[in-house]
């Protein structure tokens, strides 16, 4: 098929590189409009981004003009955004009013009752939420969200747990890399010889959005997973790739070999398989006492896949491991460019 128009919102940030980087030869999508703050705008994407990735800025990216981050200017059919919050809350719904499909990294919306928050190999069944969110809104576009980067890679690990062995309690302790705080982030001086225990809004996010991603679409309404989460977040001296260590208690008690089983032979739904973005496989089981470790492991299933070690039982609980996912690319760009392809593949695009 011929390339799909794309827009980056928030294009020179942490979050934008990645999405710059990871649409570079993409099969599907083609991008053809690059926003930034007021700064920058007018400035070539050269100009205009300090460069943070270990791979070159791409070539078509590099003398791209930085356009204002506003909905006049946008008129591709699908748009990534890399915005905060704050920015996003009222420019998203403005775009999906004027017919795009956003498929956002940002908060602002992914708690609305309407906007389905997706991994779609975990719920991609929630996107025909946007029918109904059409409905309710009257507008042609959407609202699609992924979820927080430390929710991503604990979710996929419980609904592979849930649908075996049905989850009730949830511990979740965090250590989240310093990538994903943006740049400049944190502050050499706070961070060196140091972990700090609290980043703003995310113990919020990781007790309430894997709820609403395990829940179950009826009607027009997402009804949420009763499980139980208590969240602990971290900031640790690492770049990329957040560890979650967790504790879960099932319905069905099981072994630790009964659950690496169900860990490895979890699967993506056939019918997304052949999406470029799809992780395979959607989780990699370690079986080493050491294992995962983010500068060992960040990249697998290029950045993609969700991996898991130290499967044990839990005195407290029924069991503990440690999960590992690649922040920004699985748990930020890499999902939104994922929930896009399901998109086109269901038929969504206006």
């Amino acid at each position: 098929m011929e390339p799909i128009p794309v827009a980056i919102l928030g294009a020179t940030g942490a979050v934008g590189q990645r999405f710059v980087q990871l649409l570079d030869h993409h099969p599907w999508f083609k991008v053809t409009t690059l926003c930034a703050s007021d700064r920058s705008v007018g400035k070539t994407y050269a100009e205009g981004c300090r460069w943070l990735l270990d791979t070159p800025m791409p070539e078509w990216a590099r003398e791209m003009v930085l356009q204002p981050t506003i909905a006049e200017v946008i008129n591709e059919p699908i748009v990534f955004s890399a915005l905060p919050a704050d920015v996003a809350f009222d420019l998203e719904p403005a775009l999906a009013q004027k017919g795009c499909v956003v498929c956002s990294n940002a908060s602002a919306h992914r708690m609305d009752e309407d906007v389905p928050l997706i991994l779609p190999e975990v719920n991609a069944e929630h996107v025909d939420l946007v029918h109904w969110q059409r409905q309710r809104r009257a507008w042609r576009g959407a609202i699609v969200t992924n979820p927080n980067c430390t929710s991503t890679g604990m979710t996929v690990v419980l609904k592979a747990l849930d649908q075996i062995f049905g989850v009730k309690r949830v511990i979740a302790v965090s250590m989240q890399a310093l990538s994903g705080a943006g740049y400049p982030g944190v502050a050499s001086l706070d961070i060196t010889d140091n972990v700090i225990p609290y980043i703003r809004g995310e113990e919020e996010k990781v007790s309430l959005e894997p709820r609403k991603m395990l829940g179950v679409l009826k009607d027009g309404q997402i009804k949420f997973h009763p499980v139980a989460i208590s969240a602990q977040t971290n900031r640790v001296a690492v770049l990329d790739g957040h560890l979650v260590c967790l504790s879960v208690e099932c319905d069905t008690r099981p072994t630790p070999e009964e659950a690496l089983r169900a860990l490895e032979s979890f699967v993506t739904p056939d019918w997304l398989m052949d999406l470029p973005s799809t992780p395979k496989p959607p989780i990699v089981v370690r079986r080493e006492n050491d294992r995962p470790q983010p500068r060992l492991d960040r990249m697998t299933g290029r950045g993609m896949s969700t991996v898991v070690g130290r499967v044990r039982a839990d005195e407290v609980l029924d069991l503990k491991m440690v999960v590992l996912s690649h922040n920004t690319i699985r748990g930020a760009a890499g999902a939104s460019i994922y929930n896009a392809e399901l998109i086109v593949r269901k038929g969504l695009l206006p």
